[in-house]
């Protein structure tokens, strides 16, 4: 087995840096002139894929095993593409998010640094961070194996859950019958956020596949925060706080009947079913 090379891994990390910082930058700046700060979670998953032809290219000269190499940099690809797409489809005509607009209300000094900060350095330093699965798994040498085919497992179920779980709640939104009501069909009645718990199995499959060496377990803190922020922060807990502030009721029937995140079948209430 040849030593780790971490040299080639720490030029890789730069050349990430140097590329999702780029990418950041002409986002803001159109974002700036389009005085809509929502643009950048269209290019969240398109900034992994830069990372992952970034690294797929730079790693080209090295030991890393070539099935392993392409098996990452397409996952990571179909990954992003497909959440760049569907997020730039669900956003089109809604103006901004509202989230980006209470956070330009509190702005202090200057746009730029305050936009650097809060929101484009922010994401980007997290892309460099969550996406060191893709980076490391390009230089390692081993063949896939047992864990690479269980990371790839790992990956299609994560992917079919987040596909589907978008799919399903779009075609619901788009029946004016629905208005007002609670999704709690298809996946969503077996979890609130199949798109959330797809994303996280997602990142825990390419880190699966960062393990060709022991090496690969450093990269553990990529699914650690990606599931962290989807639970914690931007994800999960900022979308119930308004959920429950918009239903009421409704919506903390659905919480008592349905799993929060890991997919479970629906407990039975005694309370009927409610919209709002």
């Amino acid at each position: 087995m040849t030593e780790f090379p971490w040299a080639a891994v720490g030029l890789n990390i730069l050349a990430s840096i140097i590329a999702v910082t780029a990418l950041m930058a002409v986002v803001m700046a159109v974002s700036i002139r389009a005085k809509n700060h929502s643009i950048i979670d269209i290019f969240w998953g398109p900034a992994f894929v830069v990372v992952a032809v970034v690294s797929y290219l730079v790693s080209a000269g090295s030991e890393g095993d070539s099935t392993r190499r392409l098996v990452v940099l397409v996952l990571t690809s179909v990954w992003g593409l497909r959440l760049g797409l569907h997020i730039g489809r669900r956003n089109r005509g809604h103006g901004e998010d509202p989230r980006y607009t209470a956070l330009m209300r509190h702005r202090t000094g200057s746009l730029v640094g305050y936009l650097v900060r809060k929101v484009y350095g922010l994401q980007g330093l997290l892309v460099v961070v969550v996406s060191l699965p893709v980076q490391v798994a390009m230089y390692e040498s081993a063949p896939l194996g047992v864990l690479g085919g269980l990371g790839i497992a790992v990956w299609l179920v994560g992917f079919a859950f987040e596909a589907v779980g978008d799919q399903q709640l779009a075609r619901f939104k788009a029946e004016p019958a629905n208005e007002g009501r609670i999704m709690d069909r298809g996946l969503w009645a077996w979890t609130r956020h199949p798109n959330y718990f797809g994303d996280s199995c997602v990142w825990v499959g390419l880190f699966l596949l960062a393990l060709g060496s022991p090496v690969g377990l450093l990269t553990v803190v990529s699914p650690i925060v990606m599931t962290k922020l989807l639970v914690s922060y931007s994800g999960k807990a900022l979308l119930e706080k308004g959920m429950r502030r918009k239903r009421g009721a409704a919506y903390d029937d659905y919480i008592a009947r349905t799993s929060g995140f890991f997919p479970r079948p629906p407990r039975r209430t005694t309370r009927a079913e409610g919209a709002s």
